[in-house]
């Protein structure tokens, strides 16, 4: 399912892009009358989306760190320095509007327009992105770890810099999406967005919770591999976007007693014993079998029971609406049996709540013309 689900939800959301010209009026009105629509057997999806347009497109006057910004009036050109805005920004149909992107967003370059510039999230050319005239520039927090922001002399230029920090929870998530579409007018796409994640998750955490307590399965996810120079192995606690990931599909996390991103020895890895090994490493050719060949990792379950699986690292590590999409890829591995009875539902589900919000929306535009 994965990347599949993922666009046919977005195609379903884009099918809303007639309510970007509603104004408040309307947007309250298609709320009222999603309130008396009959959503039984669809979850009230549709009516937890509609509902989100109420209220949103509101332009924002601080960044997701809390700096004070003066977002323009229209925004025609962007600059995106972190691949999880950038995607965002595609998903919300403005990749054309997209001057430049950090290296790292060209991942994403057959969206992109082509030969656009790039620029490095960490050591950012300042003038040479002042040249392009960008309405807004879209940072990390990434890019001010260790000290102030590096952009400084864009913000003293009058330049929009909005910051936005990774996000721990998911919600936070969902917040950082529709920050971001209030700040480039698509208010309403980016809060039908972030609902119908929410939506997803809500769906996933049903399905999970039919394994019992005592049958849950311990994971341990590994960011690299350890090695004989390097015996630590990078994963995440409670505190997290990921361990709330975990505990949505019914796992339990073998980090879960620690807090943030973590470090932890060999010798406490193999004590975890967990039956299943999720890992995003990408930067060897087969991490799945690396894991499996560490020396005295024969007796962990995973191992034993060949239960290690490599997971998409761009879907699991970049804090956007494509988590759902890392969700459904780590049940499958996790619980392949719930995942295959999900499958048969969730998209369904999904596309009908949409058509039915494009139902009552159009409805609202036909009374609105009359």
């Amino acid at each position: 399912m994965g990347k599949k689900f993922i666009s046919a939800l977005l195609c379903g959301i884009m099918a809303l892009s007639c309510l970007t010209a509603c104004d408040s009026e309307t947007a309250k009105k298609i709320s009222e009358m999603a309130k008396n629509t009959d959503v039984s057997g669809l979850e009230s999806v549709e009516k937890d989306i509609v509902n989100s347009v109420t209220g949103a497109g509101e332009v924002p006057t601080k960044d997701r760190s809390g700096n004070d910004i003066k977002v323009p009036a229209e925004v025609k050109s962007i600059v995106s320095l972190a691949p999880s805005t950038t995607r965002i920004l595609i998903d919300l149909g403005l990749a054309l509007k997209i001057v430049a992107v950090d290296t790292n967003s060209l991942e994403y370059k057959d969206y992109l327009p082509s030969g656009i510039k790039t620029f490095d999230m960490m050591n950012p050319d300042n003038e040479a992105i002042a040249a392009l005239k960008p309405d807004i520039v879209f940072t990390s927090g990434m890019s001010s770890v260790g000290g102030a922001s590096p952009f400084k002399p864009l913000v003293d230029a009058g330049i929009c810099v909005a910051d936005i920090p990774s996000s721990a929870s998911l919600a936070a998530i969902g917040d950082d999406i529709k920050f971001i579409g209030n700040c480039v007018g698509k208010g309403v796409e980016a809060a039908a967005l972030a609902t119908a994640m929410d939506a997803s998750f809500k769906l996933i955490s049903k399905a999970a919770s039919s394994v019992p307590a005592d049958k849950q399965k311990t994971v341990l996810f590994m960011m690299n591999v350890p090695t004989a120079d390097a015996p630590t192995i990078y994963s995440f606690g409670k505190g997290t976007y990921m361990d709330e990931m975990l505990t949505m599909i019914g796992a339990k996390n073998a980090c879960g007693s620690q807090e943030g991103w973590v470090s932890i020895s060999v010798e406490d890895a193999v004590a975890m014993n967990p039956d299943v090994i999720l890992t995003n490493v990408d930067y060897v050719a087969d991490p799945v079998k690396d894991i499996k060949a560490l020396k005295g990792w024969e007796n962990v379950k995973a191992v034993k029971n060949n239960e290690v699986y490599k997971v998409d690292p761009n879907l699991s590590m970049q804090p956007n609406n494509h988590v759902v999409d890392a969700a459904l890829e780590w049940l499958k591995d996790v619980y392949p049996d719930i995942f295959t009875e999900l499958s048969k539902s969730l998209e369904k589900t999904l596309k009908d709540a949409f058509e039915k919000v494009k139902g009552i929306a159009e409805s609202v535009e036909s009374k609105a013309a009359a």
